[in-house]
């Protein structure tokens, strides 16, 4: 193996939503987010910190994939100093919102998801999670890889409903200026029909000095979406780390 891919998953997601996921010659790590918000609150910021931490004492060459709200994650890791890793991939990710009206209103709405993934009906709440425009408009034929069953997750809607405060995108700081000191090969991949993000990579692309890739035909989903992906990110990673 030539090292590891540790993979974030998105929001109301699984670590299990990887495990199709593969790349030859790299292992595979699919990190539970959720763990880092069973006992208490936890920061961006800080987990970024506590991810790196866990990277750092682990040998080899490594590299970050993260989707969505774990492509947020994975920016503040990446934007920590002396991060442990190679390359990274960022996918479907929103770099933070400037105004501080759109925050405020972030955060009152994520508060209402909060509260739903806390003590509403599980399956209501999923049914309205998926049902959102830039899910329930993702993608157009089957998923190249298969979603984990969300019915799994309710176990731990603490920590779930939790990530809709402290990883809410109101509450993330902006990292568009700083995305220029990320020290390592970053892929930027969107989807061709998330017209939302493809803007948003559009202008985070140029930002960073990012590679991009724009997946034919996929969604928001962009790696249960596209059957290209894993080929796509192993053809990044020969080329950057060879």
């Amino acid at each position: 193996m030539r090292g590891t891919i540790w993979c974030l998953h998105g929001a109301v997601g699984m670590a299990e939503d990887w495990r199709g996921f593969s790349v030859p010659d790299w292992g595979v790590k699919r990190v539970d987010l959720w763990r880092f918000l069973d006992c208490c609150p936890m920061g961006m910021a800080e987990f970024g910190r506590a991810l790196n931490g866990e990277a750092a004492a682990v040998a080899g060459p490594k590299v970050l994939l993260g989707y969505s709200m774990g492509g947020r994650l994975a920016l503040q890791a990446l934007l920590c100093p002396g991060h442990p890793w190679d390359a990274a991939v960022i996918v479907s990710a929103h770099p933070g919102l400037e105004a501080h009206d759109e925050r405020v209103k972030r955060l009152g709405a994520d508060a209402e998801w909060a509260a739903k993934a806390l003590s509403g009906d599980w399956r209501s709440f999923l049914r309205e999670w998926n049902a959102q425009g830039v899910l329930a408009a993702s993608g157009g034929g089957a998923p190249a890889l298969e979603l984990a069953d969300r019915a799994g997750l309710e176990p731990r809607r603490r920590p779930v409903a939790r990530s809709f405060v402290d990883w809410s995108l109101g509450a993330q700081e902006p990292t568009w200026t700083k995305l220029g000191g990320i020290a390592c090969p970053v892929l930027w991949v969107v989807g061709e029909r998330d017209d939302k993000f493809r803007v948003l990579g559009g202008r985070a692309v140029p930002a960073g000095g990012f590679e991009p890739w724009l997946a034919p035909g996929a969604g928001h989903r962009v790696p249960w979406e596209s059957a290209e992906f894993p080929a796509r990110v192993g053809e990044f990673l020969e080329r950057v780390l060879s």
